[in-house]
């Protein structure tokens, strides 16, 4: 070629000039939408699975005290209107599908059981699904005076009424003395010995006088032996076999009663019978 017309070099590579590589394939695919939506999707099957899961706590929540309240009210043997409230503790689902519930807690105001009627306030630990035994079972059953009166039907005292004020009891009644009927208060402090109910005298008074051990003895003879010892009053035939009494408080003007019931008591019909006491 002529110098006429002279081939001109290529330029420099320079900063204003930069080279400018073509994008990957790899690079475009990363940032593809379809690699930026699958957290969006995890994050929705999360919050739709634990939706189910409190939906599905919420209906056991709901189911479970009426299946519970129907089972005791026809075991017990109680009015169809009974009032009774059930309340289970933890996350329920996980202790259906096991089996066992940790803990459910029962009571009512007012329930009538063998023939006693007062507040219950109960609670079942391990109580199974599928049939076997309570893993333990305890509870308190509080009572006003005239329901206290009624055990006290057993005792050797002349009681015409009781009154209770904490800490004791005071049953009030009548003796003869040389033919006249005189009026007698005998305050006594209860405990439970042995399953029975214990009526220790604490005081007593025979026609408004205040007497002790021997005076009382003196006066009353073989009855005032009997008025100044310790009274035990068995109640065991009066309760299921399986349920054992084991203590026993004056609160305000109420008895509070512990319970404890043997765990086997739902498959075992031995244990809800009523008891038998030794001198029956």
């Amino acid at each position: 070629m002529s110098d006429d017309n002279p081939t001109l070099p290529y330029p420099a590579a320079d900063s204003e000039h930069p080279t400018l590589a073509l994008p990957r394939e790899t690079d475009a695919v990363a940032g593809s939408p379809r690699r930026r939506r699958w957290p969006w999707v995890v994050l929705i099957v999360v919050v739709v699975l634990a939706l189910l899961a409190v939906a599905g706590e919420l209906l056991a929540r709901s189911v479970l005290p009426g299946v519970v309240r129907s089972i005791v009210v026809e075991k017990l043997d109680l009015p169809a209107d009974q009032q009774l409230d059930v309340d289970a503790d933890g996350v329920l689902l996980p202790q259906l599908i096991g089996g066992t519930l940790d803990s459910l807690h029962l009571s009512s105001d007012s329930v009538t059981l063998q023939g006693v009627t007062g507040a219950v306030d109960v609670t079942a630990t391990g109580v199974p699904l599928r049939g076997g035994d309570l893993g333990g079972v305890t509870g308190a059953v509080s009572i006003d005076q005239s329901q206290f009166a009624d055990l006290l039907a057993g005792a050797d005292l002349p009681i015409d009424s009781v009154t209770l004020e904490a800490p004791n009891a005071t049953v009030a009644g009548t003796v003869p003395v040389l033919g006249v009927a005189v009026p007698l208060t005998l305050t006594v402090t209860p405990f439970i010995v042995d399953g029975d109910l214990d009526l220790t005298p604490e005081s007593l008074t025979v026609g408004g006088v205040s007497l002790d051990a021997d005076q009382v003895r003196a006066t009353l003879g073989s009855l005032g032996e009997r008025l100044t010892q310790p009274q035990r009053i068995c109640l065991a035939d009066r309760l299921p076999a399986g349920v054992t009494l084991t203590s026993v408080k004056i609160s305000g003007t109420r008895a509070v009663v512990d319970v404890a019931v043997d765990g086997a008591i739902l498959s075992d019909a031995a244990l809800q019978e009523k008891g038998v006491c030794p001198r029956n």
